[in-house]
């Protein structure tokens, strides 16, 4: 028998445990379009949760002013101040505005994990339906505007009324990640479990996303049948 014949062959290293979360509660997370609902919702829960967190606006003023309504020592700031001091951005702005805002703030976000919850919506007499960008979601058209930024996808089926109602402990869902990197869908997978109820399950690529938005297409068709905030469970995992 040969030497070689007789060497052990190395163990595998045990696989990661995919429950096993990073710490991000030292993480400053701005809201870009903090002061509409989703944004203000987030914005909420998380600092409520104990994180810093910025909002901004394009108008500092309206962002401090929603940040002293808000309290829990959230800060308000214009969309370019947001970004520069925030470790992860959120975006949360109306999906007519998506495109510009990123691209203005391109050098304010690059480095960044940036996390686009947008939903590209359209209405009419039929209710909500979903709408295909160029780039085939919102999140692949944060990543194409953004090249020197880290793109993820979460937080888009969050109901804003419950976000930001008070007397709501905890949020009853689950949010579905997604981006290209291992170490930044983790990062907001930790960041969505900081808040109550909470659960930040990875959901694939960014070139799933679509489906992810779209889906907020029929939950909207689900709250108005059933007069209710509905949210989503990803069950067996």
């Amino acid at each position: 028998m040969t030497s070689s014949d007789s060497a052990q062959t190395p163990a595998k290293a045990p696989a990661k445990d995919p429950w096993d979360l990073p710490d991000v509660s030292g993480l400053v997370v701005g809201v870009l379009g903090g002061t509409g609902p989703q944004g203000k919702g987030l914005a909420y829960r998380l600092a409520l949760a104990g994180q810093r967190v910025i909002i901004g606006s394009r108008a500092a003023d309206r962002a401090r002013a929603a940040a002293d309504e808000l309290g829990h020592g959230v800060e308000g700031a214009d969309n370019a101040e947001t970004a520069r001091r925030s470790d992860v951005v959120i975006v949360a702005v109306p999906w007519e505005g998506h495109g510009k805002t990123l691209e203005s703030l391109r050098e304010e976000l690059a480095g960044k994990l940036v996390v686009d919850c947008v939903n590209p919506l359209g209405f009419d007499k039929k209710g909500a339906y979903a709408l295909k960008p160029e780039e085939g979601s919102a999140a692949e058209q944060a990543a194409a505007l953004l090249p020197d930024s880290r793109v993820a996808a979460a937080f888009h089926h969050l109901s804003a009324v419950l976000l930001q109602d008070p007397e709501i402990a905890e949020i009853d869902t689950d949010v579905m990640v997604l981006g290209e990197e291992r170490a930044d869908v983790e990062i907001v997978q930790a960041l969505a479990g900081r808040i109550a109820g909470m659960r930040g399950v990875f959901a694939g690529r960014l070139r799933n996303a679509h489906q992810v938005e779209s889906l907020v297409a029929n939950l909207i068709s689900v709250n108005r049948r059933y007069k209710a905030h509905a949210g989503l469970r990803v069950t067996d995992v």
